[in-house]
């Protein structure tokens, strides 16, 4: 893990988009178009739009997020800086690396939100307080 994230780290990504006159394709390859091994795949739906999801960090996880229909914002902070991405293409998606707080919001109704995670379920990987955030980002800087 690099010793300072920042959110200039998280990149938007445009993935594949094969057009025909019978609608369009888009497909995701690990290593290619997602900077890690893929070993989990969720997704969010059915969000009420004044809800957020996410809100935490993950200590080596990293994610890829994409926008499948709808729209919603990717809130990003990593302890100094924030910015805001707005995802809205099934064929562009956002990765977010470790240690970056991250929080879905502003969903549109029937939104469809696909997550690639780089690892199993683990718990312990979260840090769901911002405070225990911004100390776990001071020791790692230490």
């Amino acid at each position: 893990m690099k010793a300072k994230p920042t959110i200039n780290d998280c990149k938007v990504v445009a993935l594949p988009k094969i057009s025909d006159p019978r609608g369009n394709l888009t497909f995701v390859e690990e290593s290619n178009h997602v900077p890690f091994e893929i070993k989990r795949v969720f997704y969010l739906y059915d969000v009420p739009t004044e809800e957020s999801r996410g809100a935490h960090a993950h200590r080596n996880l990293h994610q890829f997020i994409i926008c499948l229909s709808g729209s919603f914002d990717v809130a990003l902070d990593d302890g100094e800086f924030q910015a805001k991405i707005h995802l809205n293409r099934p064929w562009k998606g956002l990765h977010v690396p470790p240690m970056i707080w991250a929080a879905e919001i502003n969903f549109d109704p029937g939104t469809v939100c696909l997550v690639l995670a780089s690892d199993k379920y683990d718990e312990a990987d979260y840090i769901r307080d911002y405070k225990q955030y911004l100390a776990a980002l001071q020791t790692a800087a230490n």
